[in-house]
């Protein structure tokens, strides 16, 4: 984190403070700067990006969406970090695949899922693809996305299935579903790109942040208990072993490849700085399939986790206007 805080030292004289404005310690002091300097940033992304979750704090928009974006999720902290720099557009949306970034219609789910949990207000209307949100003034954005289109919470309700079924032991997951693992790979691969050519298309100016995922399932799964629903329950530590090695780590790896395609996209890296915080950790920045006493979480970040995704993130918005 060192570079960030030099570049915000560095910023601190062309920075404004608003009344009130929460922002790091390093613009203290800063002076103020005029509001054509602020950038034009939109957020893209699915509820790694939105939040969704209690522990990633309250949504916030009335009347809601049921895209489920929280004040604790890393866009609305950046956003609050630095609000004299960047004008946010958050359309991220908790669910959203690649596609429904890039161009399909999305129907948002909130917090309705059933036999768990049942939203109030569901169902609810469409909300148009994010890609729309972006045009030819905007300056920068950031997309997390890529774990819907590969299908990893509805590989984690069949891994607790099987697990739960054959007990802690083996790989009963990894075992009737690796087969398909590198055609999943392959069509998030395939999106990806495609979404990244139409956000260049709508946004020619604008530069792009493809924010991976943080580090969910430890390197060590002996961390891991099974049974426990503040981790991942009835997922065997073999299959655990699977989806980290085969699953998510492939599908960040996927994603920074496809930035990688005539400088398509800047990757900002998660997983390396979350290591040694995932589920099975004490110190965690990803909820379990539940949050005590009684907050169903389905494995996603927490506050403490946003708040590093906002730090990495930061540093790379800062970046694009250097």
């Amino acid at each position: 984190m060192a570079r960030f805080r030099t570049r915000l030292a560095l910023l601190g004289s062309a920075v404004a403070l608003t009344a009130g404005a929460t922002l790091p310690s390093q613009l203290a002091g800063a002076q103020p700067a005029s509001a054509a300097e602020e950038k034009q940033w939109v957020a893209l992304g699915d509820s790694y990006t939105a939040g969704v979750i209690q522990a990633a704090g309250n949504t916030f928009e009335v009347p809601r969406d049921g895209c489920e974006r929280t004040e604790l999720s890393y866009p609305q902290v950046i956003a609050r970090d630095l609000d004299a720099l960047f004008e946010l557009v958050n359309v991220s949306c908790g669910a959203a695949t690649i596609e429904d970034i890039t161009d399909t219609a999305q129907s948002p789910i909130g917090r309705h899922l059933p036999p768990y949990s049942q939203d109030p207000d569901y169902p609810f209307p469409n909300v148009a693809p994010q890609s729309e949100a972006v045009g030819p003034d905007t300056d920068v954005i950031t997309v997390g996305a890529g774990g819907n289109t590969l299908g990893f919470a509805e590989l984690l309700i069949e891994c607790l299935q099987m697990g739960g079924e054959g007990g802690e032991k083996g790989t009963p997951c990894k075992d009737a579903l690796a087969g398909g693992i590198p055609a999943r790979l392959t069509r998030v691969r395939q999106d990806y790109d495609r979404m990244l050519t139409v956000l260049h298309e709508r946004a020619p100016k604008a530069k792009i942040l493809a924010v991976g995922y943080p580090t969910v399932i430890p390197s060590d799964v002996s961390k891991c208990s099974y049974g426990d629903l503040t981790e991942f329950h009835t997922i065997t530590q073999g299959d655990l072993a699977w989806l980290r090695k085969d699953v998510l780590e492939p599908l960040n790896k996927a994603i920074n490849a496809s930035t990688g395609t005539q400088n398509a996209a800047s990757f900002v890296d998660l997983y390396t700085s979350s290591k040694n915080h995932s589920v099975c950790d004490d110190n965690k920045w990803v909820e379990g399939i539940v949050t005590l006493p009684d907050q169903f979480s389905v494995v996603h970040p927490n506050a403490l986790g946003h708040r590093n995704a906002a730090d990495h993130v930061e540093e790379a918005l800062l970046n694009t206007i250097s």
